[in-house]
């Protein structure tokens, strides 16, 4: 079958050409896109004369019928068509002769592909925002679980003040709920509407831009027709987005790997979710979050590549563009993927309260409180923390704990220690204690924070 563009050309392009130029295997995956935008564009058409309203009818019905059987699978994709719209179009005109020919005036493959772009993603942004969601609700059920789960929190990864594992849980769901923010930004600048800015120059027919903006779910058609068919920002800003969803599961996945590690043994991830060695019988490995951890780094290269391909572009369509969907399909598979397999992983994990609790014990993180102690009795806070610091020397020379060193031995570095020092250093009180905004000690408020977004 001839080209649809080929009246200027004398003789066919070299299959090797045809092969390398064809973006149908990855852009079919918007044949559903594509189709609600030629039906809303066949329905302006008729609706402002310069189709028949018959011709408009023929062409919708027809159409519907093509979604149904490529939803269905009784239609194939042929991929000797050059992308997903002359795909449609040919089996369109296959089915209805001439008329389905009246479908593409006052529109171009320019503005058509921006406006199937535009609804994919925003599709796909949806479907993404629901994960994050339950990711959040997982995260959170496991927090308020362990409200009072005490284990050391650390800077530098070494202990440094006392916590409760519910606070540190919650950390990450404030992260996940940026990340909703983000993408619902992201959805506000790419729902404008494209399709009418034909090739980059708009169109001598009199069309409705407003009415297939409004029949698509648009917010408004692009201002500018040249932008229209040009703009990837709002590609970039999902790509942005999603790299920012990856580096907070990558960082949450690295804490996992580390907290099931035998080293630690905060956590023991479900049998469902780990693998084991071919050759050591004892290992039980956190390959679903190291492979989260790996596929980071194709997300990003996604952005960057998606960045490189636009830096350099002179208005207004350019065929480099069709590489935006490569970027952006396979970071969105990616997220998705990676959401999927987190949720149950976090779902399902078991935390080791005693471990926990026995490493916050040892890791001197109530040596702060000590010195606030101190404090509270007089001592300016440069004298009471150098007197702590000597305490905890003496504690690692004895093998000792500060909660569990008799008080003799405490006021060998100070009179002012008393027997009332044991309950203010406790972990449960440390923890109890701090209960300014946002602390350890006021889980319910942030709690209650991720629960109302949701």
């Amino acid at each position: 079958m001839d080209k649809m563009w080929a009246g200027r050309f004398t003789k066919p392009s070299d299959k090797l050409a045809d092969d390398f130029n064809s973006s149908l295997p990855f852009d079919c995956r918007m044949y559903a896109q594509d189709i609600r935008g030629s039906m809303a564009h066949a329905a302006m058409l008729g609706a402002q004369g310069i189709i028949s309203q018959a011709d408009a009818d023929t062409i919708i019905a027809e159409l519907e019928k093509i979604l149904a059987d490529l939803d269905s699978g009784a239609l194939e994709f042929d991929y000797s068509c050059e992308d997903i719209h002359m795909f449609v179009e040919q089996v369109l005109t296959q089915r209805i002769g001439d008329t389905g020919k009246r479908l593409h005036t006052a529109r171009s493959r320019n503005d058509q592909v921006a406006v199937d772009l535009r609804m994919y993603l925003r599709d796909e942004c949806a479907v993404i925002t629901d994960l994050i969601k339950e990711l959040i609700a997982a995260v959170t059920e496991q927090a308020e679980a362990h409200k009072q789960t005490i284990l050391p929190g650390y800077t530098h990864l070494q202990r440094a003040q006392p916590i409760v594992f519910g606070h540190h849980l919650t950390a990450y769901g404030m992260m996940l709920a940026r990340d909703l923010g983000r993408i619902a930004d992201t959805v506000k600048r790419m729902n404008i509407s494209p399709l009418g800015s034909c090739a980059l120059a708009g169109t001598t027919y009199p069309i409705d831009r407003q009415a297939t903006a409004t029949a698509l779910g648009f917010d408004a058609p692009s201002v500018n027709s040249i932008d229209g068919v040009s703009d990837r920002d709002y590609c970039v800003e999902l790509l942005s987005a999603l790299s920012l969803i990856m580096t907070h599961l990558s960082r949450f996945s690295e804490e996992i790997i580390l907290w099931s590690s035998w080293e630690f043994r905060f956590v023991e991830l479900d049998d469902a979710y780990t693998t084991g060695s071919s050759i050591m019988p004892q290992k039980k490995n956190s390959d679903m979050a190291e492979l989260v951890r790996g596929k980071t780094g194709r997300v990003f290269g996604d952005l960057m590549g998606m960045l490189t391909v636009l830096k350099g572009l002179p208005l207004a369509y350019n065929k480099d563009m069709q590489e935006d969907k490569e970027c952006i399909f396979d970071a969105v598979d990616t997220v998705k993927k990676c959401l999927e397999i987190f949720i149950p992983m976090i779902r399902t994990m078991h935390v080791n309260k005693q471990r926990m609790y026995r490493a916050a014990q040892e890791g001197f993180i109530n040596a702060t409180d000590i010195a606030d102690y101190l404090v509270r009795k007089g001592l300016p806070f440069r004298t009471a923390y150098k007197i702590v610091g000597q305490i905890v020397g003496h504690c690692i020379q004895t093998n000792q704990v500060p909660d569990e060193m008799p008080l003799e031995e405490y006021k060998e570095f100070s009179q002012l220690f008393e027997q009332d020092l044991y309950e203010e250093i406790s972990l449960e009180a440390c923890v109890k204690k701090r209960t300014s905004q946002g602390a350890p000690g006021a889980m319910d408020e942030q709690i209650s924070y991720l629960k109302n977004l949701l």
